[in-house]
């Protein structure tokens, strides 16, 4: 591939479209499209072209992106009648970056290897603002020699790309990703309510815990949108939501126990019943304090 390769990327969500501004940044033909065309038509407005269509954007693209919100989104677009596959040709280059199971993710693979093109589940971590500034760490199952054909692309919203495998890897290092995320914010949620219940200061708890045994990345993020009460970020509750059941599907069938993250669950559960599912993850710690009688703000003093 070179720098006249022409991407095609579908799904121009929170995660998508900032992927596509970087590409058309990048100076990289670009084919788009989206069920709904409101960014679709601010990317065209940039440089992009619609697509119209998956079977329009494989037709104009050597190497497809794919940011999807979940596996029914993805299995449609790729094995629809109209989709991916059956428009696939020889030489080209998929890669999915949606969290689904490993199961579709190897099955797209010999699908479209069967095409004679090339597939990469390639799922990122690094959130909206990770997206937005192209620092995702990508990780990367498929073949060798696939990957370096889409790395020139992949490096543009990437700046960790990571070939942990054959086909199915990538997916499988994500949901075990997730599994940590997932659980990590959910201690920082009881961790917060329990130290403000108790009378502590929020902020003088986050100073210490983050240079404690006790720091993770999603105290430093979450806590400061806690004491904020700024629950509008990119990582919606519903979305941690369903990278965990498709963990605890995967642990079933493999008969690994996971009761860490089932208990992880049962928070998002609770959170997405409470009218949360759309706000940030942060936003689970909204019925633990309502149990709780205590709000996690910077006065650090219960309501």
């Amino acid at each position: 591939m070179t720098d006249k390769t022409r991407v095609g990327l579908i799904g121009t969500g929170k995660m998508g479209k900032p992927m596509a501004e970087n590409l058309l940044k990048a100076g990289f033909p670009l084919v788009v499209h989206n069920r709904s065309q409101e960014s679709v038509n601010a990317l065209v407005a940039a440089g992009a072209t619609n697509g119209g269509s998956s079977k329009g954007v494989a037709a104009a693209a050597d190497v497809v992106i794919t940011s999807l919100p979940d596996p029914a989104a993805v299995r449609d677009v790729y094995l629809s009648e109209d989709g991916l596959v059956a428009n696939a040709r020889e030489g080209q280059v998929y890669a999915d970056t949606s969290t689904i199971d490993p199961d579709l993710s190897r099955e797209l693979a010999e699908k479209l290897s069967a095409r004679g093109a090339g597939f990469l589940d390639a799922p990122v971590s690094g959130g909206v603002a990770g997206a937005e500034a192209a620092t995702l760490t990508v990780m990367i199952g498929g073949d060798a020699e696939v990957v370096e054909k889409g790395r020139p692309v992949l490096q543009v919203f990437g700046q960790n790309l990571k070939h942990v495998g054959p086909s199915g890897s990538g997916t499988i290092v994500k949901l075990a990703n997730q599994l940590l995320v997932g659980i990590n914010m959910a201690a920082v949620a009881e961790a917060m309510v329990l130290g403000v219940k108790a009378g502590a200061d929020p902020e003088a708890m986050l100073g210490v815990l983050s240079t404690s045994f006790g720091s993770s990345r999603m105290l430093d993020r979450g806590v400061p949108m806690i004491v904020a009460r700024d629950f509008g970020g990119g990582t919606p509750v519903d979305l941690l939501r369903k990278d965990l059941g498709l963990i605890l599907d995967l642990a079933t069938q493999l008969d690994v126990p996971l009761e860490a993250g089932a208990e992880a669950l049962k928070i998002f559960n609770r959170a997405h019943d409470a009218s949360y599912g759309q706000e940030d993850m942060v936003a689970i710690v909204r019925p633990l304090e309502a149990a709780a009688g205590v709000e996690v703000k910077a006065s650090g003093k219960a309501d």
